[in-house]
């Protein structure tokens, strides 16, 4: 549960600062930024920090639950790993966005 908290909070800050830079288009016409894409590389780079992370727990997850025997669909049917696999979902989602500038947002 502890992993889920924290990919969610990575995955929204960096969809936040992303999305915070973007409507920021009067200092990029006067120039006062001089990297303008470093905030949606920040962006990128915490979605995908955020969405690995929780990929690499629940993988951590079902190995613990093979190597202490317990029965795999057990593993698979927990609250914590569906809602790990929905958040990695919705952490692809919000990558291709950013990355592809294209999406409901």
């Amino acid at each position: 549960m502890a992993w889920i908290r924290t990919a969610i909070s990575m995955i929204g800050f960096g969809f936040t600062i992303y999305k915070f830079f973007q409507y920021v288009p009067e200092d990029l016409a006067v120039r006062k930024i001089s990297h303008p894409q470093a905030p949606r590389n920040l962006g990128l780079t915490l979605v995908a920090l955020g969405t690995l992370s929780l990929t690499a727990a629940a993988w951590q997850h079902l190995d613990f639950l093979k190597r202490i025997g317990a029965p795999m669909q057990t593993g698979l049917r927990s609250i914590s790993f569906v809602v790990a696999a929905a958040v990695v979902l919705v952490g692809i989602l919000a990558f291709y966005g950013v990355l592809m500038r294209h999406g409901p947002f």
